[in-house]
């Protein structure tokens, strides 16, 4: 009877993909297009950037600034998060705090709502951008339990944030961006927990968007590799420690294209105010999603080939990072800005 189902299944499947892909095809041109002319306007409009210290969330916070929006931006290190709300308000932010909090910490997403819901009254837009990244093996971890900050940032962080915005963003008609990761359908060795983090955000999301309906609005984003200090080398290593290793990211990165943070934060508002459900920058990112679809064995195999050295030697000796060591490429492949070691206090 197994058999059955799945021959039934397999024909249905088939015949759907051939006689529904030009009508869906259609519609999303459609619906492209509709979004696209009623785009928002966040002038005057109140928008939370939990991340907003650096890298993506640090741009999001300036692109909103120039469109006129009043931000409350959040973040751990208190110094650069005042650096970067005194660049928003010199680009046209209205208003701009900056509220120093740990996101794993729900205590501190119940003042930074309170904060934000007693300065302005209201709020419109919430922007998950915070998160670490652990780049190790598994079995090479030296204590297990000091990995778990990757979890309370990365997810519970987006929960909290988004479980006490929610009656402010109903009351609002406001909408929920979220930063997760390509990495959530990309495999690749010594990512394993950063990116099961990442696949949790995007499954906690799409079945949040059933619960709430029209009322809020969620975009889900899925950058690839972006400028910012996890791709200028920032990670956290099999004891739990935050470190700078840019020879490990050259390993892991080689040459795939690294995205300027202003790029993808303009492509990241825009999808936020046209309402995109999804948003894959920069989108030629998308394609790897269907390659995983279709040829996953190949993938994994292919990843590993690149990625990991032979058994015993450095993570260095992989042939992704002797590829870039190629003279030229990592001139093309990686913007100068992510050259140097040297991150925010």
């Amino acid at each position: 009877m197994d058999l059955v189902f799945y021959l039934v299944a397999s024909m249905a499947t088939v015949g759907a993909f051939f006689f529904l892909t030009p009508l869906y095809t259609l519609f999303k041109l459609l619906f492209y297009f509709s979004r696209y002319i009623s785009k928002e306007d966040v002038a005057g409009k109140v928008v939370l950037i939990v991340g907003a210290s650096s890298g993506i969330g640090e741009h999001v916070a300036y692109e909103y600034a120039r469109r006129g929006a009043c931000l409350v931006l959040v973040a751990r290190r208190e110094k650069s998060l005042h650096e970067v709300a005194e660049t928003a308000l010199s680009l046209g932010a209205p208003e701009a705090i900056a509220v120093p909090a740990d996101v794993s910490n729900i205590d501190d997403c119940k003042r930074l709502i309170g904060e934000t819901i007693n300065r302005f009254r209201q709020l419109n837009h919430l922007v998950n951008c915070a998160g670490v990244t652990p780049m190790c093996m598994l079995e090479d971890i030296t204590d297990i339990t000091s990995i778990t900050p990757v979890m309370d940032i990365n997810f519970w962080g987006y929960v909290y944030m988004t479980y006490l915005s929610i009656p402010h963003l109903r009351w609002s008609k406001g909408k929920i961006v979220a930063i997760a990761s390509s990495a959530s359908w990309m495999p690749a060795p010594r990512m394993s927990l950063y990116n099961a983090s990442k696949a949790a955000v995007v499954s906690f999301y799409e079945s949040l968007r059933m619960e709430l309906g029209s009322e809020v609005g969620i975009t889900i984003v899925t950058p690839g590799l972006t400028e910012s200090e996890i791709t200028q080398g920032k990670f956290m290593n099999k004891d739990g420690e935050m470190v700078t290793d840019q020879d490990l990211r050259d390993a892991e990165m080689s040459i795939v294209p690294i995205e300027m943070a202003a790029t993808s934060a303009q492509a990241i508002v825009d999808g936020a105010c046209r309402g995109d459900i999804y948003l894959a920058e920069p989108r030629w990112v998308q394609t790897t999603l269907y390659w995983v679809a279709f040829f996953p064995e190949m993938v994994e195999w292919l990843s590993k080939w690149f990625l990991l050295a032979e058994p015993g030697a450095s993570p260095i000796d992989a042939p992704a990072k002797k590829l870039l060591d190629v003279p030229g490429l990592r001139r093309v492949s990686q913007p100068s800005s992510v050259w140097s070691s040297e991150i925010k206090k």
